[in-house]
């Protein structure tokens, strides 16, 4: 009764290696028939797939946009080592706003040069660039540009450092269809501009960050994973293997239902129409980590069996006896554990777990099939790891010797390391992903360090009437929101519409700094507006964050 359950398995193993030559064929075919499929995999850093399609920060995320218009941005900042408000730096400041206008896709450019002044002249409303012909300026209007610029809540603190060290100009884009290919021709044509400016002002340091720029680091991180960080573990995995094994014929079996599992995982991932991103990318790593310990478990117990004396077949029908069901539990548990990731809300993560999960079960086939048939064609000799075998003898008899004193051992090893999970913290910083190899890494730090977050929130409040903007209550409530925020002290800049209504009220009272404030009657305020919004360059809405190219 003992012996009588291996024996469905032994005749089954004893069919594969009768029948190896048409195993290994109809292997092959199986995966050939799945690889075709990668040529559809589909590659994008749009943050949009984190999301599915009805999620409700998604979907009001859109709703701002399309009320609004988009916020894919780049922010460019200038150090000279010195303060900003130089002819030379300001000067190069309007040289490098120009050239911004040229990048791709671009329809907004806001800088410390061109921000919008206005100012009351002889009862007349004047609205012009900050900064004009910055090599003409004297002393007393550097000083001028620079007072005005340091006390502008539209811009300090965003687009000029509160010590004056640093600079930035903010570059708006609407990206099309293709918002992965325009994500690479932004990036490209910025990183050739900037570094045209880097060799004609060596002296100016210039560092660039924003979600454009964020994206493209993540299409990078993605390809040096699969380009080097994949291969490198390839490449341990099979030294490991044949450290153990002590065989490189039996490593070659390895690797080969390795690669075999591998092919057929991405081979399924585009037929299945499968977009990886960077939270997915690294899908044919986790198979191979876990596909390799199926084969290893077969392909050790057969060549310590070839140690003992065993024939060849004999040892590979015995070692898939003593290993098929724990490699059978071991693939659908973890196949099971993988596939509970369709419960994330992120679409990335479900298509992550569901990979996994096919191609750890691919693994367990191919380990029951192919490996089987492999290592009966090839010429297998017993290892030289007859030592090895007798230490995990000794140690399996110390543990079992010890065992009780082991269990206390561990277990209070265990409550120290499980008081450890309240130093968890739950966080999803984006520029944290990425470490100082990446120049996005380095600017971001520079700039949050020395002149402004990445990170924003954008709100859209609406004032339920028509009209409702110049409404002083109304201005009155978004004015306290905005002044809570600065408030904060995670915030470093807070742009509010209430500002521009305050900077009119001054400037329609002769620049009279006791009316830096919201007007008190409505029906002024609007005429205030109107008389600004005709004081502007084309498109320039101060009523939205963003406006259309002219």
């Amino acid at each position: 009764m003992a012996e009588a359950g291996p024996v469905p398995l032994d005749r089954y193993t004893s069919a594969v290696l009768d029948w190896r030559w048409p195993v290994i064929a109809v292997a092959g075919l199986a995966m050939l028939a799945l690889t075709a499929g990668a040529v559809f995999i589909g590659v994008t850093n749009d943050h949009r797939v984190l999301f599915d399609e009805h999620n409700p920060q998604l979907l009001a995320y859109d709703a701002l946009e399309e009320t609004y218009t988009e916020s894919d941005t780049a922010l460019i900042a200038i150090a000279p080592g010195a303060s900003v408000f130089t002819r030379e730096t300001l000067s190069l400041m309007e040289s490098l706003t120009e050239a911004a206008w040229q990048t791709p896709h671009s329809i907004r450019v806001d800088s410390l040069t061109n921000y919008n002044h206005s100012e009351s002249v002889e009862d007349d409303l004047a609205v012009g660039p900050l900064v004009e012909g910055a090599e003409t300026l004297t002393d007393e209007a550097l000083a001028r540009v620079e007072q005005i610029a340091l006390n502008a809540p539209e811009i300090a603190g965003r687009l000029v450092s509160a010590d004056a060290q640093v600079a930035a100009l903010a570059i708006t884009f609407a990206l099309p269809e293709d918002a992965d290919a325009a994500v690479i021709e932004i990036t490209d044509h910025l990183t050739e501009v900037l570094d045209e400016y880097r060799s004609e002002h060596p002296e100016v340091g210039f560092h660039v960050t924003g979600d454009v720029l964020m994206n493209r680091a993540f299409a990078d991180a993605t390809k040096d994973d699969l380009e080097k960080l994949t291969p490198f573990a390839f490449l341990v995995i099979v030294l490991v293997t044949i450290a153990v094994l002590r065989s490189a014929l039996a490593t070659v079996a390895v690797v080969a239902v390795l690669m075999f599992t591998i092919n057929t995982t991405l081979g399924f991932a585009g037929w299945a129409g499968t977009v990886f991103n960077p939270v997915n990318a690294g899908v044919p790593l986790i198979v191979l980590t876990i596909a390799v310990a199926d084969s290893i478990h077969i392909v050790s117990g057969a060549m310590a069996a070839l140690g003992r004396g065993l024939a060849k077949r004999d040892a590979i029908i015995e070692s898939m006896r003593e290993n098929a069901y724990p490699v059978f539990l071991t693939s659908v548990t973890t196949a099971i554990a993988f596939l509970t990731l369709n419960a994330s809300e992120a679409p990335p993560f479900r298509v992550l777990g569901n990979l996994v999960a096919f191609g750890v079960m691919w693994a367990f086939i191919y380990s029951m099939t192919l490996l089987p048939a492999l290592l009966a064609v090839l010429p297998l000799r017993p290892g030289r790891g007859a030592g090895k075998w007798m230490f995990l003898d000794r140690l399996a008899g110390f543990v079992i010797a010890r065992r009780t004193t082991l269990i206390w051992v561990m277990s209070l090893v265990i409550v120290g390391l499980i008081a450890g999970i309240s130093r968890l913290e739950f966080t999803d910083n984006w520029i944290k992903y990425f470490d100082d190899r990446y120049e996005f890494r380095r600017d971001t730090d520079f700039i949050v360090e020395n002149l402004t977050g990445l990170e924003s929130w954008e709100f859209s409040l609406d004032s339920g009437e028509e009209g409702g903007i110049t409404d002083p209550d109304y201005l009155h409530a978004v004015d306290a929101f905005a002044q809570w925020l600065r408030a904060q002290p995670e915030v470093s800049h807070v742009q509010a519409f209430p500002d521009v209504m305050k900077r009119l009220n001054k400037n329609m009272h002769g620049d009279d700094d006791s009316y830096y404030r919201i007007p008190e009657d409505g029906a002024l305020a609007a005429q205030y507006l109107l008389i600004y919004e005709l004081s502007l360059p084309e498109s320039r809405d101060p009523k939205t964050p963003q406006h259309q190219r002219p």
